[in-house]
């Protein structure tokens, strides 16, 4: 049994989990993670929304060295991707990329959503986080 580094960062079932956003009623401007107030049109009708699971990647960079605290990571440290991905119509994500290796990555790439082991807690139960994969040919 795993659990989720924030169970308020996601919706769905265990096999179907996706991002939770918020959506603004009226200006239809998307934002990760949820928030209560829009920040396009400061409005305040926002509604809670499921986000893409495929995008493509925006940006990306290799994470080389242990962050400082309040990370609470593994504590045996590898280097991480790091990257943007937008989520057609809706918005560009900051997420963990599953690929670490700058050639395996390029900007426009098609990425999916997938889950990481983040760190363990006490009792060993593994707690994962979300991330973004290349997405395969048979995945499209």
């Amino acid at each position: 049994m795993s659990t989720l580094v924030d169970q308020d960062l996601f919706t769905g079932t265990p096999d179907r989990r996706a991002l939770l956003g918020s959506r603004c009623a009226d200006c239809a401007a998307h934002v990760f993670p949820r928030q209560d107030g829009c920040p396009r049109c400061t409005g305040g009708r926002m509604e809670d929304v499921p986000l893409a699971r495929r995008g493509v990647l925006w940006a990306f960079t290799v994470q080389g060295f242990r962050p400082k605290p309040p990370y609470t990571g593994s504590k045996e440290f590898e280097p991480y991707g790091v990257g943007y991905v937008e989520l057609p119509g809706q918005v560009i994500v900051e997420a963990r990329l599953t690929e670490a290796d700058p050639e395996g990555l390029r900007i426009g790439m098609p990425m999916v959503l997938t889950w990481v082991p983040f760190r363990q807690e006490e009792d060993g139960t593994p707690v994962l986080t979300y991330a973004f994969a290349p997405e395969t040919q048979e995945e499209r």
